[in-house]
């Protein structure tokens, strides 16, 4: 059986998986949704109470009958690189081919749907508590007195995106920012602005999640430094145990979210603390198997190549 790679061909995260399924002899096919119509195609036709199903990219062609599981890494827009795109080809296209995908019974990594309600901060945030990870103070607001009154409760307040950066050329970077004690919040008026009690923090985690598989990687921090993404620390990823608090919250969270993939950053403090900052279900985990050694890829393309689900209702 076949594993579908939702992604588009400059992913080399999805490369290092590709490889370790080559190396399984597992038949796969990459397809990027941008390509379709044109360099990719697709038909369903419904018979007998179920759609037969055909998918055909880069001279390979797959049955929707023998899809083990889709991975869903770096997908384009569909048909962004059709002649004659518009909105509504894009819309048509997602309709037809996400269609066709959820009506199989493949395994997602990770599903759309769960995807898409891991991306909203504030649900990541009550899910993260719950879960029974120590997660900072944290305000969403377009209130200016709100936000001076928050900074003034918690005394050092950093200040970050929701939805990461836009998606710009050239593209631009949002750092998570330690603001000044005498900031004026005016301008959270013009849009919702999030705000986080600061963490000062002698170390960074990474910790990746596969199914109930765990690769936690810690980076010391450089004096002062606020957001690990940026700057050199003088410091490389290294492995690091997984303790069982952390370990059954993670669990905890990924099944309460539906995920089979999630990469969590956590801000690890003097006392040895891992506060929970963010959970990305797409993050990048290459740069982290690449210093560490850890077989993150390796545990990707097992969890992919396992048996599918049971047979549709």
């Amino acid at each position: 059986m076949t594993v579908l790679v939702l992604t588009s061909p400059q992913d080399v995260t999805a490369d290092m998986v590709v490889v370790e399924l080559h190396e399984r002899g597992v038949p796969l096919v990459r397809l990027d949704p941008a390509d379709l119509p044109g360099d990719a195609d697709l038909s369903a036709e419904y018979v007998h109470g179920d759609f037969h199903c055909y998918l055909s990219a880069q001279g390979r062609m797959v049955s929707s009958r023998a899809l083990r599981s889709v991975w869903v890494r770096r997908p384009g827009e569909p048909a962004a690189h059709a002649h004659g795109t518009s909105p509504w080809l894009s819309a048509e296209t997602g309709q037809a081919l996400y269609g066709m995908l959820y009506s199989t019974t493949a395994r997602w990594m990770n599903h759309p749907r769960q995807a898409a309600q891991a991306r909203y901060k504030p649900w990541q945030l009550r899910i993260a508590h719950h879960s029974g990870f120590a997660v900072p103070p944290t305000l969403i607001t377009t209130f200016p007195r709100v936000a001076e009154e928050f900074a003034g409760r918690y005394g050092r307040v950093v200040v970050k995106s929701l939805s990461g950066p836009p998606r710009t050329e050239p593209p631009v970077s949002l750092p998570t920012t330690l603001l000044e004690p005498d900031t004026d919040f005016t301008g959270v008026a013009a849009g919702p602005t999030l705000l986080q009690s600061y963490v000062p923090k002698r170390a960074d985690i990474r910790l990746t999640c596969i199914g109930t598989r765990l690769f936690a990687a810690r980076k010391a921090s450089a004096d002062g430094q606020v957001d690990g993404r940026f700057g050199d620390t003088g410091h490389a990823w290294e492995p690091v145990e997984v303790a069982d608090r952390i370990a059954r919250p993670v669990r905890e969270f990924m099944e309460l979210a539906g995920l089979a993939y999630a990469a969590f950053d956590f801000a690890e403090d003097d006392e040895g603390l891992w506060w929970f900052l963010e959970c990305n279900q797409g993050g990048q985990f290459g740069f982290v198997e690449l210093e560490t050694g850890q077989p993150i890829a390796g545990a990707v393309a097992d969890w992919l190549a396992a048996p599918p689900l049971g047979a549709p209702l």
